[in-house]
């Protein structure tokens, strides 16, 4: 029905290849392909086949373990390059990218470091609701105190959805900047954060988030299928650190003018006063005509935008956590 929906609107010139790939969570080739199965075969012909047939190139297992030993007993420390042209010359007859592939899944040659990334402005999402940002920028907001500004804002329309005040970005902030976005626009495609600890676990320090090893927030984001995409520079945050900048230049000025020192008091300007007039000012049609919005339908809420933990129900009937103790209520 998604598949259905996207090429309707592709179809109709609404969208483009990328734009309706990314919204099915595929790139631009698998959606060709998709498009001539669907227009020859209809929904049957989406089912995907491969899973019950196994590869006429895979090569067999004897083939891989000679060629590994080779290099182990004969060849180690040769590049790869190198040590393919030798197994050419000696009647190989297997590509380049398969050596390095077989090399490397035997932990006999390192991987290459990835070639840093010519940056280049990234276009925007074609429909709202296909990309939310969220960050914090702590900052002294107010005379001598500094709090935490949450945005929360479409990558297409640079419109805020929800903005407030807090003690400390954490869990609970980021929780309530998506509740915002649901309860006021539905369910959106993909969360795009930096990468600070309540949103990804990151084993080393500076490299890449562990996908597998959810945080409370990633767990929540998996439960309803929202795509959560890490970034790893301030630059690729571009739109959201813009934001903060003019933030940063005008809000301070405008709650001093407002005499407000509190955070319930500023938050109240936010909603009241502030975020309705930044919309107006800085908020842009999206490219396209649409919404990739869709009504929220997973029950209630809370239950999902919230820290889950698993407990045993112990002999006695009771449930402890932390220092706290319940009793169980168990189905008769």
């Amino acid at each position: 029905m998604r598949f259905e929906e996207t090429y309707e609107g592709w179809n109709a010139g609404r969208l483009t290849q990328f734009e309706a790939a990314r919204i099915l969570g595929m790139c631009e080739r698998s959606f060709r392909r998709y498009l001539l199965k669907y227009e020859a075969e209809g929904l049957e012909g989406l089912i995907d086949r491969r899973l019950e047939q196994a590869s006429h190139r895979r090569a067999p297992v004897d083939e891989v373990m000679a060629l590994t030993e080779q290099y182990r007993t004969r060849h180690s420390g040769w590049n790869i390059k190198h040590f393919h042209g030798w197994y050419q010359r000696a009647g190989g007859s297997r590509s380049y990218t398969w050596v390095k592939k077989r090399l490397q899944e035997a932990a006999l040659v390192p991987k290459a470091k990835k070639r840093g990334a010519h940056r280049k402005r990234r276009e925007r999402s074609a429909l709202p609701g296909m990309m939310i940002h969220q960050d914090g920028s702590t900052h002294e907001w107010v005379i001598s105190r500094k709090w935490d500004l949450i945005v929360t804002m479409d990558d297409a329309t640079s419109e805020h959805y929800s903005m407030f005040f807090a003690d400390e970005e954490g869990t609970t902030s980021s929780f309530r900047g998506v509740r915002d976005v649901i309860v006021s626009h539905g369910l959106f495609s993909s969360f795009y954060s930096d990468r600070g600890s309540h949103y990804w676990h990151t084993p080393e320090a500076g490299g890449k988030v562990d996908k597998n090893n959810l945080t409370q927030f990633g767990h929540a984001m998996k439960q309803p299928g929202i795509e959560m995409i890490a970034a790893y520079s301030p630059e690729a945050r571009g739109r959201s650190e813009r934001a903060f900048g003019t933030h940063q230049g005008r809000l301070p000025q405008e709650l001093a003018l407002a005499g407000i020192t509190d955070m319930e008091a500023a938050n109240r300007y936010l909603q009241e006063v502030y975020l309705p007039v930044f919309n107006v000012e800085f908020s842009q049609p999206a490219p396209e005509e649409g919404s990739a919005f869709v009504p929220w339908i997973g029950g209630h809420l809370d239950d999902t935008l919230c820290e889950q933990y698993k407990r045993t129900v112990s002999a006695d009937n009771c449930v402890r956590f932390e220092t706290l103790e319940a009793l169980a209520k168990l189905p008769t």
